[in-house]
């Protein structure tokens, strides 16, 4: 595996910026950005859909400790409805980068699609999780935070199983729909083959 590079251009502050939960019929859409210090280097650290669950979770102290400044939003399945998952993880990179206590100088999107705001440059890189190590960091806690409260939620909803799935369309998370119906967390503009669209 090629080592990820610590900046695009040396000497200016830039923001690794990423999202997880696009895919889950359930809960919110989480994102993050990360200002990483140049010096920054794990050994575990890439795309954190390539990682274990564990090595994840061991990596996110370290980042959330190390780096320069870090933030993690989530964008509500409601507001997914209403903005589509596109708009969605875009609004939720946004906050994200509002929320840093360091203000960048430059944002590094993972994908290919993003929208100006705050006169921020920025520049989006496909598979970036896997070529810069702010992206990939912005990665690990964007998806352990999901994860986290995909646990927590799956206490108050534990037929759903969503502390096993995420809320993703798992064979088990689709039976259970069927059986027990939505709750307030299932996105309506999500519409699984399997299930008759008048569930949504």
């Amino acid at each position: 595996m090629a080592e990820l590079k610590s900046y695009m251009e040396a000497g200016r502050i830039e923001a690794g910026c990423d999202e997880a939960g696009r895919g889950p019929l359930a809960g919110p859409v989480f994102a993050a950005a990360v200002i990483l210090p140049p010096d920054f280097r794990h050994p575990w650290l890439n795309d954190s859909k390539k990682m274990t669950r564990l090595r994840r979770e061991a990596l996110r102290p370290i980042i959330e400790r190390e780096a320069v400044a870090w933030a993690v939003t989530a964008v509500s399945a409601e507001e997914i409805d209403s903005l589509n998952i596109l708009n969605a993880s875009i609004a939720g990179m946004q906050r994200a980068v509002r929320l840093l206590g360091v203000k960048p100088d430059f944002l590094l999107i993972d994908g290919n699609r993003f929208k100006p705001f705050d006169t921020l440059p920025y520049a989006t890189v496909i598979h970036g999780d896997a070529t810069f190590a702010s992206i990939a960091a912005a990665s690990v806690l964007a998806k352990t935070h999901r994860d986290e409260m995909m646990v927590r939620l799956s206490e108050e909803y534990p037929q759903y199983g969503w502390d096993r799935n995420m809320g993703y369309p798992t064979a088990d998370h689709i039976d259970a729909i069927r059986k027990y119906g939505l709750t307030p967390h299932h996105r309506r503009s999500f519409h699984p083959k399997q299930l008759e669209p008048t569930l949504f």
